[in-house]
């Protein structure tokens, strides 16, 4: 907490007092919108996200002629296979194609993929059963876009192909230029496609698949409010593949949430139960912490049809049995995380230092690469990498996390000819190389990294330096307004200089929080937070002395003075509600220090 030289203000411009006025907003309202690089035009779809400001799924490349395949094999009778992704956001698509489908009559079964034996997405065997199992339509979901090789077979068997996928469409580089590779398919749905003009190109793989069967629906004269019965589905996956919070995603998450608290879903009632949720206000938070590792956790280490099953179920005592199954599923997934985070922590202090991280785990279970490189990346800043056995003897199998800084599948591609097989985007990617070829990708991946030192500094960016005066309960109001938050809408942050701490408190049954009184350079007080009672004590000791620090606690004067990032938030606490700051970052204040 010392460091504040990673303290960054955002210094986007704009006429926010006009902006206020023209959206009936705060002026501090406007200018956090303003730093998410919210367009103007685009202001009233984020404060007011209606479902009737959704685009038209027609919009979208490709969706006149997936609906026409799809209809015309409804009507001819022929039988369409639905093969997702094995994560969440697979899942969700997964479940909204099968139900869609099926209530336009169509003939329909799902395959989702099992993340040892079959790797991610579609592939040659997948392809091979669907033929013998006489199934003419292949519909993919939350994959396809890099399924060359495997869509190639599906064609060439004489398969019709329609994929759904939104992940980052391959490429080569040629003269500095990007040649895209596509798939041979009869439709292709995927916003990121160069030539799709759709508005919005951040939609997650459930959100491509909702637009697919809002445009079926259409076609068939089914009534349109029937669709909303996905939203929530459209939310978990939103929030659980960490696609940007903002434009459609917003309204998706809103209206998704909202649906979820009440859902009709037997499955999602039972989760909700398991993970001792029914009587809270579920949120993101929940959802991306709670819910939704559960049903990933089944993706991990046994099969997603677990998942996919209990949102099917219609029995009620049923679906609570299958979401304990689920619940036991992540308690033994989140242990193994902890012990080879251990490992990967280990791995680090034995080798030279890296500006990516490649971490080789052997023992590992390969389902927990991706989750044991994100918490890597959260814990030092750093891109990271994990790198565990297969069961093709000889062979690895990679998951990596990146920061904003380092876009990883572009790296990636950098080092394809040490890769056997690798997709993703520029924050996460899985890869697969032989183990030859470790020790060469580790360096490749090293060189091809331009990336300073302070890059690898997280910075702490602050929307307004706002003195904790001008915090009102009508401002906490409208900044909840923004909720939810996430990956590009992110949680605001306000900012105060030389902030008198007149007491402290240690509390809570761990001695885990501290609660302060603070008074800025004009004597107004406020109160504020903070969840790290230790480590603050520790700082405070360390840079005003034992005797600052015991005055402090005291209530006494003392000359504890700091800076202070927050958020505000309105407690509520035996019916009484006061104004309390949130502290998310401080640091010992200088008198002339400017933040």
């Amino acid at each position: 907490m010392a460091e504040q030289n990673n303290w960054v203000i955002r210094a986007k411009r704009a006429d926010f007092n006009a902006l206020a006025e023209k959206f009936q907003i705060n002026p501090v309202v406007a200018r956090i919108l303003v730093n998410r690089d919210i367009d103007e035009s685009k202001f009233d779809m984020f404060l007011h996200p209606d479902l009737n400001k959704m685009y038209d799924p027609f919009l979208m490349d490709g969706m006149n002629q997936a609906v026409r395949v799809i209809c015309h094999d409804i009507e001819e009778g022929h039988t369409i296979r639905i093969v997702s992704d094995y994560d969440v956001d697979g899942v969700m698509s997964n479940y909204i194609l099968y139900k869609g489908l099926r209530r336009i009559g169509a003939d329909v079964d799902y395959v989702i993929p099992h993340r040892i034996k079959d790797g991610y997405g579609i592939n040659r065997d997948i392809i091979e059963k669907s033929i013998e199992d006489g199934i003419h339509t292949i519909l993919t979901c939350d994959n396809g876009i890099a399924a060359n090789d495997a869509l190639t077979g599906a064609k060439e068997a004489g398969l019709t192909v329609v994929i759904t996928d939104h992940h980052q469409v391959p490429f080569i580089m040629d003269n500095d230029k990007k040649q895209y590779i596509l798939p041979p398919a009869d439709a292709i749905l995927n916003p990121k496609q160069e030539s799709c003009q759709y508005p919005f190109d951040d939609l997650c793989g459930a959100g491509v698949a909702y637009k697919l069967v809002e445009a079926l629906y259409a076609k068939r004269d089914i009534p349109h409010e029937e669709i909303y019965q996905f939203l929530e589905c459209v939310a978990i996956a939103v929030i659980c593949d960490v696609v940007s919070l903002t434009d459609e995603n917003r309204i998706f998450a809103v209206h998704g949430l909202a649906q979820l608290n009440h859902t009709n879903n037997k499955g999602l009632r039972a989760l909700i139960a398991a993970a001792q949720l029914s009587d809270v206000t579920i949120g993101s938070h929940h959802v991306g912490f709670r819910l939704g590792p559960c049903i990933n956790a089944s993706g991990r280490l046994d099969s997603a049809t677990l998942s996919m099953d209990l949102l099917l179920e219609e029995d009620t005592e049923t679906a609570i049995a299958k979401a304990q199954t689920l619940s036991s599923i992540n308690e033994e997934r989140r242990a193994m995380t902890e012990e080879g985070l251990k490992q990967a922590k280990e791995y680090l202090q034995s080798v030279p230092e890296m500006k990516i991280f490649v971490i080789y785990l052997p023992d590992c279970h390969e389902s927990l690469a991706g989750i044991i490189a994100g918490r890597i990346r959260d814990s030092y800043d750093h891109p990271a990498l994990v790198v565990v056995d297969s069961d093709t003897p000889g062979m690895l199998k990679g998951s990596g996390r990146s920061i904003e800084e380092f876009p990883m599948f572009e790296a990636l591609q950098k080092c394809s000819d040490l890769l056997t097989q690798f997709g993703g985007h520029a924050m996460a990617a899985g890869f697969s190389l032989d183990k030859d070829n470790l020790e060469a990708f580790t360096a490749r991946i090293n060189e091809v990294c331009e990336l300073e030192e302070n890059a690898f500094i997280p910075k702490v960016r602050i929307d307004v330096p706002m003195p904790i005066s001008y915090v009102t309960e009508e401002l906490i109001a409208e900044l909840e307004e923004l909720a939810p938050f996430g990956k590009g809408n992110e949680k605001p942050l306000f900012a105060q200089k030389n902030l008198n701490v007149l007491s402290a408190k240690i509390m809570g049954k761990e001695r885990n929080v501290v609660k302060v009184t603070l008074e800025n350079e004009e004597g107004w007080i406020q109160e504020g937070i903070y969840f790290d009672a230790p480590e603050f004590s520790e700082n405070i000791i360390e840079w005003f002395g034992q005797d600052e620090y015991d005055k402090m606690l005291h209530g006494w004067l003392n000359n504890v003075v700091l800076n202070v990032v927050y958020y505000p938030v309105l407690n509520e606490f035996n019916g009484n509600k006061n104004i309390q700051l949130q502290i998310k970052r401080y640091a010992m204040a200088t008198v002339r220090e400017v933040l």
